[in-house]
C-alpha cells in the first residue's frame, strides 16, 4: 500500500464512525446525474472516490441514491445532447465535470442543482465566494501549477532547453494554462511550441511534426487528451521525450510522470456539497473550493524506456511509482 492510500485509509477509519452518526438520509432515493468527459471505466478511481464519500456521510447506492452518468468520450460537441438527456430523466442534482460540460448544464437548466469540478469556476458562476444561481462545486485544475510542472521537468531531463505543449484551445479553461506555461518557459530561458489538439488527427501530427527545438512535452488535461492518453504515452516513448501529464491517468498508460491534484479527493470532497443540497442548502450559498490535495506519481518503466534516470530524491518525492 503507498502512503498516500495508507494515510487515506486511516483518515478513513477514524472520520467514518462520526458521518455514520451524523447521517440520517432521507428515505427516499435521489438521482443523480452525471456529464463527464470519459468513460465511466476510465473514470472508476473518481467514481469510487464518491461513492467513499456518499458511503461515509450514511447514503446507500441504490437504496438513497443512483447514478445517471453520460460520458462525451472527449468530443464536447456531445455535451448539449447528453445534458438534455440526463435533465429528461428528471435528477435531483447534476454533477458536471470540465468547463464545457458545465457551461452545456449551466445553459440547459436554472433550477437543477448542479456540482461542477472544473478548471476556471469563474467561467461558469460569478464568484468563488458567493456562485450565485444553481451551480457549485470544486475546482480540479490550477494553471499556476505549470510553473512546478515545468521544475519537475527539468528535474528529471535536466539537458531541457524547449518544451512543446499539447493543448486543446477550444476549451475554455486552457488559455489560462497557456498564459503560465508561455510565462515559465520564457523566465527559464526555454523555448516554447503550441500545438493545438481539438482531434486525434491532431496528436499525431503534433508529434509529427517536432523537432530537436522541444527536448519535453507538457500535455493538458482535457477530455480530448484523456481520451487518448494511450496514444499520447505511445507517441513521447516513441520520440524518446519526457512527458508531464495533470492527471495520473497518463501515467498508469505508460506516462512518465504526473503531477497535479488528486481527483479522487476532490471527488470525495464533491460528496458532501451534494450531502448538503440534499439536506436543503443552496448552491447559491455554498462556496467553490479550490484543490488541497496533490500527487506526484512515477513510471521508472517509461523512464527507463527513454533513457532517463529519474534521481532518487525525485522518487522519493513522489506519491506512486511504477517500477
Amino acid at each position: 500500500m503507498h502512503r498516500r492510500e495508507f494515510l487515506a485509509a486511516l483518515a478513513a477509519t477514524t472520520v467514518t464512525p462520526q458521518f455514520a452518526a451524523q447521517a440520517q438520509p432521507t428515505g427516499r432515493t435521489y438521482r443523480i446525474g452525471m456529464v463527464e468527459p470519459i468513460a465511466a471505466q476510465l473514470n472508476a478511481a473518481n467514481l469510487a472516490a464518491l461513492r467513499r464519500g456518499l458511503e461515509e456521510l450514511g447514503y446507500v447506492e441504490g437504496r438513497n441514491f443512483v447514478f445517471d452518468y453520460r460520458s462525451a468520450d472527449g468530443n464536447a460537441a456531445l455535451y448539449p445532447g447528453l445534458v438534455a438527456d440526463v435533465i429528461g430523466r428528471n435528477p435531483e442534482l447534476i454533477i458536471a465535470r470540465g468547463t464545457p460540460a458545465a457551461l452545456a448544464v449551466k445553459r440547459a437548466t436554472s433550477t437543477i442543482p448542479v456540482v461542477m469540478i472544473v478548471g476556471e469556476p469563474l467561467l461558469v458562476v460569478d464568484s468563488l465566494a458567493r456562485p450565485g444561481g444553481n451551480i457549485t462545486g470544486l475546482s480540479g485544475v490550477q494553471p499556476e501549477l505549470e510553473a512546478k510542472r515545468m521544475e519537475l521537468l527539468k528535474e528529471i531531463a535536466p539537458s531541457t532547453t524547449g518544451i512543446a505543449a499539447l493543448l486543446n484551445m477550444g476549451n475554455p479553461v486552457t488559455a489560462p494554462q497557456l498564459k503560465e506555461l508561455q510565462k515559465g518557459a520564457q523566465s527559464r530561458g526555454w523555448r516554447f511550441r503550441l500545438f493545438d489538439v481539438r482531434k486525434r488527427e491532431d496528436i499525431e501530427q503534433a508529434f509529427g511534426a517536432l523537432d530537436k527545438s522541444s527536448d519535453a512535452i507538457i500535455v493538458g488535461l482535457e477530455a480530448l487528451t484523456q481520451a487518448h492518453r494511450g496514444l499520447i504515452a505511445d507517441l513521447a516513448a516513441r520520440g524518446r521525450l519526457p512527458a508531464i501529464y495533470g492527471g495520473r491517468e497518463f501515467v498508469e498508460a505508460g506516462g512518465l510522470i504526473f503531477y497535479g491534484p488528486s481527483f479522487p479527493d476532490v471527488y470525495r470532497r464533491a460528496a458532501t456539497y451534494v450531502d448538503k443540497i440534499f439536506r436543503g442548502a443552496k448552491p447559491a450559498d455554498l462556496p467553490v473550493e479550490q484543490p488541497t490535495k496533490f500527487e506526484m506519481m512515477i513510471n521508472l518503466k517509461a523512464a527507463k524506456a527513454i533513457g532517463l534516470e529519474v534521481p532518487l530524491s525525485l522518487q522519493q518525492r513522489a506519491d506512486e511509482v511504477i517500477e
